[in-house]
């Protein structure tokens, strides 16, 4: 069987992936939705706990392919725990509105006492910077497929975001060296996880290491 790990963006919690984890049940993945304390430590903390407990689990060690499928600062935990550690049956993975060039809105009102408060250390990590955590992390080196939104309900943000975005990130800055496909709909940062098109797209690259082309 072919696993799929699920990590949740900052401020969420599994929950927010269960729509698609139920889509992956159906079409015969095992599945491991990850719940984890986003806003309480550092990204590579983080990472080192949640991805390394979940990989050592029995499903993951027996599974013929681990897949990862992630949203928002999620995929910035598979690609720094990737960066320093072997996954010897990693399979594909699925990046939903990743911050993997940093966000704008942590540039301008990340130092905001609020704001800071409710990132935590680990949205501190995601400016755009040189030196923020997700551009130190280089190229991927395996294959990755990145789903961006183009549509807002944040105005505040996306006043901050130059270009089309999804109110937290713009679809420029969910790119990442190396990926092997990108793909734009129109979805929203908090709810491009339960987007039909989206679940859709994200089981054809686990199967595919490629999006559908919109004409089919």
């Amino acid at each position: 069987m072919e696993h799929v790990i699920l990590l949740h963006g900052l401020i969420r919690n599994s929950d927010s992936l269960s729509k698609i984890e139920a889509a992956l049940i159906e079409a015969d993945f095992s599945t491991d939705n990850r719940d984890y304390p986003s806003r309480q430590d550092s990204i590579r903390n983080l990472a080192d706990s949640t991805i390394g407990e979940a990989l050592a689990r029995p499903e993951a060690r027996r599974a013929k392919r681990v897949h990862f499928v992630t949203h928002s600062m999620g995929g910035i935990l598979v690609r720094d725990y990737l960066s320093r550690n072997e996954c010897v049956n990693l399979g594909r993975v699925v990046m939903l509105a990743p911050p993997n060039q940093g966000s704008e809105v942590i540039d301008r009102i990340g130092h905001w006492p609020i704001v800071g408060w409710l990132n935590g250390p680990s949205g501190d990590e995601l400016g755009t910077g040189p030196d923020s955590l997700p551009n130190r992390l280089g190229p991927v080196n395996y294959p990755v497929g990145v789903i961006a939104g183009d549509r807002s309900i944040n105005w505040i943000n996306s006043m901050i975001l130059p270009g089309p975005d999804d109110g937290k990130v713009t679809v420029e800055r969910t790119k990442v060296e190396g990926m092997a496909d990108h793909l734009v709909v129109h979805a929203t940062h908090p709810m491009i996880m339960r987007n039909e098109t989206v679940i859709a797209q994200t089981l054809h690259f686990l199967r595919a290491g490629r999006f559908e082309p919109a004409d089919g």
